[in-house]
Parts: C-alpha cells; sequence; structure tokens
C-alpha cells in the first residue's frame, strides 16, 4: 500500500480550488462539542455564509463513514449537530483509526489542519485553539493542537487561546515550536471571551493583506509550520476577565468533583462556563466565531492574490 488518503471535496471546495480561488477551513468539533443544538448548526451554517459574503468559498471538515471530507452538506451539518457529543471528536491520533473503522467523527484544531492542508487549503477559522491546561504540570494534559500548527502549514484564525487554558504555558510551547502568534490590530493577545488574556503577542498586523504577506514569506523560506492569526472577540460582546475567570474556576472544580479529564474537558468547561455566565459565554463564542471567519476570508483572498 501507498500514497495519500486525498481528502473528499465538495463540488464547490474543489473547483474555487481547481480555480485558484480563496477557500476557507472550518472545524466540525464547533457543531458536535462547541454548543448546543440547535444553536450549533445555525451557527455553523452563518459561518458559512459569512465566508461566502466575504468573498472565499467555506470548507467545513469532518470524517464522514470513514472518508475524510473538506466542504460538508447542510444534511451533513444537521446530522453532526444533532448527533452532539455522541460523535467521536477526531485529532491527529485518531484520524488513521476513524478511516480504518469506516466511522464518522468531527475534527479538531488539530485534525481539520491536517486534512486542510491535504486539501490544499491554507486558511482556517476557528473558535480558539488548544493549548496547556491548567494545572499540566501533574497532567501533561496539552493539546495536540499545539504541536499540529508547528508541523502543518495552515494559517489559523482563533480568537486566541481558549481562556480555560494555561496561557502563559501555551505560549511557551508555540514558541519552543517557532510557531508565530500574531495579533490582528492588537498588541495583546486575547483569550477567547475577553480581549486581553494578560500576555502580548510576537507581532501586531494590522491588515489582512500584512497577514497574507507574513504567511508567503513563512512558506516561501520552507519554514514549517502554521501560524496563529489572534483576532479579539469584538468588543461588544466580549465578557471581563474576572467575571470568566470566576466562571472557569467554579467550572474547573465542578470537572475535578466529577472526574471529568481528557478530551471531555473543554466540551464540559465550556458549557459550564455558559451556564455560569447565563449563556453571555455562548453569544460571545458565536460572535468571534463569526468575527474570525470574516478575517479568514479576507486573509485568503489576499494570499491567492499573492499566489499562496
Amino acid at each position: 500500500m501507498g500514497g495519500t488518503a486525498l481528502p473528499d471535496c465538495s463540488a464547490e471546495v474543489r473547483e474555487a480550488l481547481a480555480a485558484g480561488r480563496a477557500v476557507v477551513a472550518l472545524e466540525s468539533t464547533i457543531i458536535s462539542h462547541g454548543m448546543p443544538y440547535p444553536q450549533n448548526v445555525a451557527t455553523a451554517l452563518q459561518v458559512e455564509g459569512e465566508v461566502r459574503a466575504h468573498g472565499a468559498v467555506p470548507a467545513t471538515i469532518a470524517v464522514v463513514d470513514g472518508r475524510l471530507k473538506a466542504g460538508l452538506s447542510r444534511a451533513e451539518i444537521e446530522s453532526l449537530g444533532r448527533a452532539g457529543p455522541s460523535v467521536s471528536k477526531l485529532s491527529r491520533r485518531d484520524l488513521p483509526l476513524a478511516v480504518a473503522a469506516g466511522q464518522t467523527g468531527a475534527t479538531t484544531v488539530a485534525a481539520t489542519m491536517i486534512i486542510a492542508a491535504l486539501a490544499g487549503i491554507r486558511v482556517f477559522a476557528t473558535g480558539g485553539i488548544g493549548g496547556v491546561h491548567r494545572g499540566a504540570g501533574e497532567s501533561f494534559d496539552i493539546s495536540a493542537d499545539l504541536l499540529e500548527l508547528a508541523r502543518t502549514p495552515v494559517a489559523v484564525v482563533c480568537a486566541g487561546v481558549k481562556s480555560i487554558l494555561d496561557i502563559r504555558l501555551t505560549l511557551e510551547v508555540l514558541e519552543t515550536h517557532g510557531v508565530p502568534v500574531v495579533g490582528y490590530g492588537t498588541d495583546r493577545l486575547p483569550a477567547f471571551f475577553a480581549r486581553d488574556s494578560g500576555f502580548g503577542v510576537d507581532a501586531r498586523l494590522d491588515t489582512p493583506a500584512q497577514i497574507a504577506r507574513a504567511l508567503q514569506a513563512q512558506w516561501a523560506m520552507g519554514l514549517r509550520g502554521g501560524m496563529v492569526i489572534a483576532n479579539p472577540v469584538p468588543e461588544a460582546h466580549a465578557l471581563p476577565r474576572a467575571v470568566i475567570d470566576a466562571a472557569i474556576e467554579a467550572a474547573l472544580a465542578d470537572a475535578a468533583v466529577q472526574g471529568i479529564t481528557g478530551k471531555a474537558v473543554t466540551p464540559f468547561l465550556l458549557a459550564r462556563v455558559n451556564e455560569l455566565t447565563g449563556g453571555n459565554s455562548l453569544a460571545a463564542n458565536i460572535a468571534l466565531i463569526l468575527n474570525n471567519a470574516r478575517l479568514a476570508a479576507a486573509v485568503a483572498g489576499e494570499l491567492t492574490r499573492l499566489g499562496g
């Protein structure tokens, strides 16, 4: 056996890639694990609409019946949304097992990057990246997203690092692996629901064209890996850090009492934080994903103009 299993691209995505048009990858764990039904399906379709409205073609990514897919049908998005957390959550290590078993699964940031790169898609919009979990000194719980950013050439537009994580240690790991962290219009790293994590970024870039030129320079030099494009949540939907920090501490305590570990931690914490903030965090989550989709479409468009 040999060769590479290339993703099945939808007709829309396949035609856009063949014509050299802008395409933006979108992950599917946001649909299955990121928020409840029916908001998850409505948000996924709205995000695709934002990408199209800003001149690019959306490619929502998942594994369906053992096939890598770049560009889901509305029925497939609906199916993932209805199934929710019962759908397998797939990262790098899970992909070959899911494909071999003919399974359906939603892709994390890491797995989405892999499938996007195989399809020839260079820009990916998501909510927030995974990272080093709090207490990782004992648990060694570090997201595979960070290593994927170090080796797969896909730019990830996000609202920074998820605020439930240890942001300082996450930045240390990204630095060690040579992953640039760029702030879009900001010198401060956003923390998902909050616009300022208390940490800085490696560089501030103020236009999609500047970001595209930086990406082109990175890949032209043969430097492996992607880039974190940190895009703050819109100010109208941002939550105060003190409110989020208090909710996260309470959610972490609940997770510990219930013995929740591994892949289940992030979805549990996000859902619990949403409860503790009276639904405000879900509204912020939706707003930031749409905001990231708009920026990703603009960056993808600039990158195609540069021939990247």
